[in-house]
């Protein structure tokens, strides 16, 4: 490979810029419904578009795109995006908000959503019944789900079920699916709380037709695993991969399953009924376990050695710098390392808990 070079970037001391002389493609990101997604790097977009700004790419693949927060901003900077996740629910966003250009839920898509269904969809009600929701919650949630099959558009589809999954996350207390019953305890008097999963729904549909935008390119969205998804055409790949949890504290499906089952009406899924909350079977990746996540970051930097790699990681993961870098370099003649402190929040009550951690962004070229 010749000489490798490591540099450590530390950001400078700024004063805060006029909200005026924001670059467009932070003030399109203003627009972005966040979803409360552990992890999500919505608060982190301002740095992460300072470090895409120095790269020259065109197409950018997101193989982890979660919430979609980071594929929206380099759709807003006008670069073509692929993205993708193993997980239905974030390919369903991605394909609402990503890949559709133009689409949004009109005068007739909503009457068709509204509608009285003629088929007597009550899976969630049965299922679901005094664990989340009311009963009208419930039965609003089926009336949407067998209804948005009935639209021909599939971003619109796409459209209405992202706004259905929001709606769900905002009524329920921390956002999370692993609390369910008697929640009375978790109401801190927030309007999100008070509102019915109904008005809710206007509310996000509103939400994600103002965040529909067109970056000219033909962008896409899939559901695949990252050593499957398609690289033709590619010349940056964004990496965030889930982190080695210090217990089991960082699974996806743990606290989103009613989410994902939703975003497909559960078919396929098998639910675990002797559970309190109905999950679902975790999904297996190599990058949460500590005996597999080495070898796993060597196969993916193995992957990506035609690209460049922008590396999202944090001081709390495993492997540590150190390591990712040592790994990195085995491909990539040049690892530069970009650091900002930040403070995530799990949840939303007012105890909730913070973790101040080391951001990096590891970019390999």
């Amino acid at each position: 490979m010749g000489q490798q070079t490591l540099r450590i970037i530390r950001p400078e001391k700024k004063t805060v810029p006029d909200s005026r002389a924001r670059p467009l493609a932070l003030k399109q990101v203003e627009r972005f419904p966040e979803l409360r997604y552990m992890g999500s790097k919505r608060r982190l977009l301002p740095w992460i578009h300072e470090t895409l700004e120095t790269l020259d790419f065109e197409t950018a693949l997101d193989p982890f795109s979660g919430s979609n927060a980071v594929g929206y901003l380099i759709k807003a900077m006008d670069r073509r995006v692929i993205a993708s996740d193993f997980l239905n629910m974030s390919a369903t966003i991605g394909k609402a908000l990503i890949k559709n250009n133009s689409a949004q839920l009109d005068g007739p898509a909503m009457k068709c959503l509204l509608a009285a269904p003629t088929n007597t969809h009550d899976f969630i009600e049965k299922t679901f019944s005094g664990v989340f929701y009311t009963p009208e919650d419930l039965r609003f949630l089926d009336r949407i789900s067998g209804n948005l099959r009935q639209l021909d558009n599939s971003h619109q589809q796409a459209l209405a079920m992202a706004a259905l999954m929001r709606s769900c996350v905002k009524r329920q207390p921390r956002g999370v699916f692993t609390i369910s019953g008697d929640l009375s305890k978790y109401d801190d008097g927030r309007r999100d709380l008070r509102l019915s999963i109904e008005e809710h729904f206007f509310e996000q549909v509103e939400a994600f037709n103002e965040a529909v935008f067109s970056n000219g390119r033909r962008n896409h969205a899939t559901r695949s695993d990252v050593f499957k998804v398609e690289t033709r055409g590619v010349d940056l790949v964004y990496l965030d991969p889930p982190y080695v949890p210090r217990a089991d504290d960082n699974c996806y499906i743990k606290r989103y399953h009613f989410l994902e089952g939703l975003s497909c009406y559960w078919q396929g899924l098998d639910i675990d009924y002797s559970t309190k909350v109905r999950k679902i079977p975790k999904r297996f990746t190599p990058f949460s376990y500590r005996k597999q996540a080495v070898e796993a970051f060597e196969g993916l930097f193995q992957r990506f050695s035609k690209q460049k790699i922008v590396l999202s990681y944090s001081s709390n993961g495993y492997p540590d710098l150190d390591q990712l870098t040592d790994i990195m370099k085995k491909t990539k003649r040049d690892v530069r390392v970009f650091r900002r402190n930040h403070t995530y929040h799990f949840g939303t009550h007012s105890k909730v808990k913070r973790a101040s951690v080391e951001e990096y962004l590891i970019v390999g070229q």
